[in-house]
């Protein structure tokens, strides 16, 4: 079986056990409460499929991490489905605290259903996400579940606490560096380490090598985030599908703003006067260009890439899905600029 053929497969599956814990209840009462999530998840309404869905790499990580450590990779199905619910809760919950209109081109749950009832559907997304990994008793043992419960459950704590500093920083002027990597090691690497270490934990795998996979997820995590925003500034929309201008325009405390901050120059000096519109972001992102903040943005997240694969490397994955591993990590990092 080739890679493409594999990963076909492990996606498959996944979307299957994604149905398998989110079951329609088949009661007209509550056929709103399945729609919601169904919607989010990119299975109903208008525009549903796979733009809609994600590229599910989260559970992905988890299915290949246990291949490659040796394991039977659909054993880790539960699992795979726990993470991929715990994300979409938190970006159902993130779309409200940040007043997103739009999710992957569509409306998000709260623009459609109000408030009150998406945050109700994230909350059932989380208890869903975790109903999941206890079905790894099925498919693995008690001792097993324990110790992926703990883990996911550390993973959930450390993303709020990072979108805790995510929104207390929107009030502050100015932020040191480890601050932001205190605030997105909580808010997108915590879970992507968790992905990887449960895989390896599914494969039953030392500590030690379980420990590995885990700090190549966490610092895979780190150098995403320092990659996205870089492209949240200086990519291309028509390739990433992601706006080059609102990352700007929303006054958001990204690395290479932080980092032009730290360095009071002329852009200090433009952000202290307030918002930047829509007009004036060309300027503005040649301005952090020549500051240096692009460069040291893409030296943190080649620093961060190195981190990851020496890790990956210590934890000897094994394989066709170990290629296939590393093959993903590449792909998440060099995403076109």
């Amino acid at each position: 079986m080739n890679d493409h053929m594999q990963t076909q497969e492990m996606l498959e599956a996944i979307e299957n056990e994604l149905h398998r814990s989110v079951a329609d209840p088949g009661e007209s009462e509550l056929n709103q409460y399945y729609s919601m999530l169904a919607y989010h998840l990119g299975w109903e309404g208008e525009g549903a499929g796979p733009e809609a869905r994600g590229k599910r790499i989260r559970p992905l990580l988890v299915l290949l991490t246990c291949a490659a450590a040796g394991g039977n990779w659909k054993d880790a199905l539960p699992a795979a489905a726990s993470v991929e619910l715990v994300h979409n809760f938190s970006l159902i919950h993130d779309d409200i605290q940040d007043n997103s209109p739009l999710r992957r081109g569509r409306e998000t749950v709260w623009r459609r259903w109000g408030i009150p009832q998406a945050i109700n559907a994230g909350d059932a997304m989380f208890t869903l996400a975790h109903l999941s990994l206890l079905r790894l008793e099925e498919t693995t043992s008690p001792e097993i579940t324990t110790r992926a419960a703990n883990t996911l459950h550390q993973a959930c704590l450390q993303l709020t606490k990072g979108q805790y500093l995510d929104l207390a920083f929107e009030t502050k002027d100015y932020l040191p560096l480890n601050a932001y990597w205190q605030m997105v090691g909580g808010k997108t690497a915590s879970l992507i380490g968790a992905c990887t270490e449960l895989g390896a934990i599914v494969a039953d795998v030392s500590k030690q090598r379980r420990d590995s996979f885990r700090e190549f997820g966490f610092n895979l995590g780190l150098a995403f985030q320092a990659q996205d925003d870089i492209l949240g500034i200086w990519g291309d929309a028509a390739l990433t599908g992601k706006s080059n201008e609102s990352d700007l325009i929303a006054g958001k405390k990204s690395l290479p703003v932080i980092f032009a901050l730290d360095q009071g120059g002329t852009f200090a000096a433009r952000w202290a006067q307030g918002k930047i519109q829509a007009e004036e972001t060309k300027q503005i992102a040649s301005l952090l260009e020549n500051e240096g903040a692009r460069e040291f943005s893409q030296e943190s997240a080649s620093q961060m890439t190195d981190k990851a694969l020496n890790a990956l490397t210590e934890a000897d994955p094994k394989g066709q899905a170990g290629e296939q591993l590393i093959s993903l990590a590449n792909r998440l990092l060099s995403r076109e600029l």
